[in-house]
């Protein structure tokens, strides 16, 4: 299959992660089919332009939420600004659950957001020497699916981080085995069951709960007091429930860690994270680079002249996307944003960030239709006419 027909065969059995990667990199290579009018009418870049000021953008987002919360059907929203390397400010609207108001102490279920956090615990780790990125991880876990395979010898932390492993997203696609779709470190394909691979490797090698690694080496850390792999007493109260086609629902909770996917976490906690991450926080020099370079480009040539086409004339114009080590990467005319999404039944959430410009945000909602509000939130506090387009609708 070529890479470009593998970016526009999206089919229902893919993961909301992978889903949302498909969708961005489809956006812009079909951006000929009918961008938005900003962009046909040549808007200039967004680097050509000052950043409005967080006040400004706040009063954009704040005046806007309701309204968007009542046209997409979506009960809440949380959103988290970060300016100049900081958290600035936090705009909350909606019901976390029938009658009750949510706020900023919220607790989402962020899915696959999940998978940064966990991705972060292992990079923490490599950096202080724990383990080694590229070091097997047969030593110390093999799946028993897969005992009988000799590729199970070439899984390495960096190749799950990175989506290479050959996984399908869960197991659960390939006939509830888990089965090589290709050699390991030959293709990309985004699997939550690569993280649980990689988590169980540094569990098994440290002898310790992942959970507990996670909260040794980045919870603890970041005094991320309201961030749990678990269901906790704590939670009591402060749920956002999934809403559905049907209504609200029961929110997914779990006693055992998921390398995947089910965190719980308010938004302000996990711009906590977004800041650390983009602040190269307790990661050596070298892991940090690797952490956002893209490991295969997978933006097609023809895509690319596409997104060309559409550039102000005289714009030099360059695109290249694809996965770095827990973090999808887009570079953009020399500006990098790194992004991740999360998505199960009835909650959806976003996270991006600018690291040239210091700025970035955490979106979560609690509807099925929260991708709508995340991206009109998005393409209000980072107007790039060609990233805002990608991000949903």
């Amino acid at each position: 299959m070529s890479e470009l027909a593998y970016l526009t065969s999206a089919s229902s059995t893919t993961s909301s992660f992978e889903r949302h990667t498909l969708q961005t990199l489809r956006r812009l290579s079909l951006v000929i089919l009918g961008f938005a009018a900003g962009v046909t009418h040549c808007t200039p870049l967004l680097a050509q332009h000052p950043q409005p000021t967080p006040a400004v953008l706040r009063t954009k987002v704040v005046e806007n939420l309701p309204k968007w919360l009542k046209q997409y059907n979506v009960p809440s929203v949380s959103v988290a600004y970060i300016a100049n390397g900081k958290l600035v400010w936090t705009a909350v609207a909606g019901e976390q659950s029938p009658g009750v108001p949510a706020n900023d102490k919220t607790l989402y279920n962020i899915a696959s957001l999940t998978k940064p956090i966990v991705a972060e615990t292992i990079l923490r780790m490599a950096s202080q020497g724990k383990l080694q990125l590229d070091e097997p991880i047969y030593p110390y876990w093999v799946d028993p699916d897969v005992k009988d395979n000799p590729w199970n010898k070439l899984l390495t932390p960096r190749l799950c981080l990175s989506h290479q492993t050959g996984f399908a997203n869960w197991r659960r696609m390939t006939n509830n085995v888990l089965t090589f779709n290709f050699q390991p470190g030959t293709q990309s394909h985004y699997s939550g069951e690569g993280y649980f691979y990689a988590a169980r490797f540094a569990q098994n090698k440290m002898q310790e709960p992942f959970d507990q690694l996670v909260q040794q080496y980045v919870l603890g850390p970041l005094g991320m007091k309201d961030t749990s792999f678990t269901t906790q007493d704590w939670f009591s109260g402060r749920l956002a429930k999934p809403y559905g086609k049907n209504g609200f629902m029961e929110p997914q909770l779990t006693s055992t860690w998921n390398a995947a996917d089910l965190v719980h976490t308010t938004v302000t906690d996990y711009a906590r994270f977004v800041i650390s991450v983009m602040n190269k926080e307790a990661l050596s020099p070298d892991i940090a680079a690797q952490r956002l370079a893209i490991t295969r480009d997978w933006v097609p040539d023809d895509g690319r002249k596409q997104v060309c086409a559409h550039e102000p004339p005289g714009t030099a114009c360059h695109l290249s996307a694809g996965m770095g080590l827990g973090w999808q990467i887009i570079v953009h005319n020399g500006v990098m944003i790194v992004d991740h999404s999360g998505s199960d039944d009835g909650a959806h959430t976003y996270a991006f960030f600018v690291p040239a410009k210091h700025l970035g945000a955490v979106i979560f909602t609690n509807g099925e239709n929260g991708p709508k509000v995340i991206g009109e939130i998005v393409r209000i506090l980072y107007p790039d006419p060609v990233y805002g387009e990608t991000v949903s609708h």
